[in-house]
């Protein structure tokens, strides 16, 4: 027993200071580098001229996590190596392993290497950010929560993930990217005046642009744009404006909700589908 802790003492004695000053210097490589990444990125993305706030804190937050987390494992991963050299483990065998693994995983994975070089452009061709609402080959819709070189995380409106590997994106809409459009199509009836319509479209937009509720949303009021068709049972007109880039089914939603106060105290309808029916007339008998 006094042998065990002797040899225990001896080990600590030996090496404790040597383990504690790897440890040391990697916990503070970290913070430093996540200091230092933090810095670089505002400054690379502040001279990148974005035009909006909101788009800029977006993609700071994107490099930031993704060069924080690949730096975060390399500081770990020499701090291990050396940890191992310090308690007598000879580590070129294992490098030259892992050299040979890393080959043959080359060739079993090449999706995962797919995924990771699509992620990078992803990133550095700012397609998408942490914070947009982006629809990946026209099937999943949702808030970007996470991206990192293999995957792109989305929660959609019903609280959903969908874990979406890199290399499986072909179409990416960012539907969030500066700002947003307000677009929208309503039919009023075919007994409507068209220039009354148009004036009541127009106030809305005005009237809520210069609310305090929603001015800070809407860069360009919602306005008439166009007739854009004949339905069949109503004239369609087209109504378009500009949001922020996060508030444009809030605005839309709102502007809805005006708008049909609206047409109702000017006597505008809005039609919905009707069938009339004929009947023919009984045949006198002979």
């Amino acid at each position: 027993m006094e042998t065990t802790v002797e040899t225990i003492e001896q080990f600590f004695n030996q090496h404790a200071f040597a383990v504690a000053l790897i440890v040391g210097a990697a916990y503070l490589s970290r913070k430093f580098a996540m200091v230092l990444v933090s810095r670089v990125v505002k400054r690379a993305v502040h001279h990148d001229n974005i035009a909006f706030k909101i788009a800029e804190e977006k993609r700071e937050k994107t490099l930031i996590d993704i060069i924080s987390t690949a730096l975060r494992i390399g500081i770990w991963i020499i701090a291990g190596m050396m940890l191992l050299e310090e308690f007598g483990v000879n580590i070129a065998p294992l490098l030259a392993g892992a050299g040979v693994i890393g080959v043959a995983l080359g060739f079993g994975a090449q999706s995962i290497v797919k995924d990771g070089l699509t992620g990078l452009l992803i990133i550095f061709e700012n397609q998408y950010r942490v914070g947009d609402v982006v629809q990946v080959n026209s099937e999943v819709v949702g808030m970007v929560e996470k991206i990192t070189l293999r995957e792109t995380v989305l929660r959609d409106l019903d609280g959903m993930v969908h874990h979406v590997p890199n290399g499986y994106i072909q179409v990416a809409t960012n539907m969030t990217m500066e700002f947003s459009n307000v677009n929208i199509d309503i039919g009023v009836s075919y007994n409507a005046d068209i220039d009354k319509v148009e004036k009541v479209i127009n106030d809305v937009g005005e009237t809520m642009a210069h609310d305090a509720d929603w001015r800070e949303a809407i860069i360009e009021a919602p306005a008439f744009l166009r007739v854009d068709s004949f339905a069949d049972s109503s004239v369609v007109i087209k109504i378009l404006g500009k949001t922020t880039a996060d508030q444009r089914w809030a605005v839309a939603g709102e502007f809805r909700r005006r708008l049909k106060a609206a047409f109702d105290k000017n006597d505008v309808e809005i039609p919905f589908p009707q069938m009339v029916l004929h009947q023919p007339a009984n045949k006198k008998k002979s």
